[in-house]
């Protein structure tokens, strides 16, 4: 296990330096200071390391607070967007966002990954009466994913993503009025601590 994480840690450091066409498994194992054989025993080829990175994604973002429904869609974004700045998984991520097609199918990638995620609370916060009841929660969900994915590419190009936090705050300050119920609205926070761990 410990061997398997090492070549994991070292395949996304690669990937989010290189992305996928530029990482080779020759790479990988250097960084992680073991053989090509090594690698193969735990992973089949670049793609599956590649498929792993992108599938961890949501497991690797957990908010520093316990919240549910629209609070946690919210601290979800934030936490994705502090963690990103220097967690290699997510960077990686980040960086394979538009090379995706070459390892992984449409029906499992990260924009279907993170649009389930946020369909989930936001169904959660309609049904708590978070959320008004004629909003379409899968275009919510995958209009937020789609313009943190915006977010995170501008960033990245604009200010070496060190704005990335105050943008998803942006994109909230912009949705929540149009989707949250009056009650709701007060009560949603969005400073940064809902997304940085102390």
């Amino acid at each position: 296990m410990r061997t398997r994480a090492l070549v994991a840690r070292a395949a996304a450091e690669v990937f989010a330096e290189c992305g996928f066409a530029g990482a080779s498994v020759t790479k990988i194992t250097q960084r992680a200071g073991l053989t090509l054989g090594a690698m193969y025993f735990h992973f089949e080829n670049k793609e599956a390391l590649a498929r792993e990175i992108v599938r961890s994604q949501p497991d690797r973002v957990t908010p520093p607070h316990e919240s549910r429904g629209l609070q946690h869609a919210i601290d979800i974004t934030l936490t994705w967007a502090h963690q990103l700045l220097d967690d290699p998984f997510l960077l990686a991520g980040a960086r394979l966002v538009m090379e995706q097609d070459l390892f992984i199918g449409p029906e499992e990638n990260s924009h279907q990954q993170w649009t389930e995620v946020m369909a989930q609370d936001l169904a959660l916060a309609q049904k708590e009466r978070e959320v008004r009841a004629n909003v379409d929660v899968n275009a919510v969900a995958r209009l937020v994913v789609n313009a943190c994915t915006g977010a995170q590419m501008h960033a990245h190009l604009e200010s070496g993503r060190r704005d990335l936090p105050q943008r998803v705050t942006e994109m909230w300050n912009v949705l929540l009025p149009t989707i949250a119920t009056p009650s709701a609205l007060n009560r949603m926070r969005l400073d940064e601590s809902r997304g940085k761990s102390a």
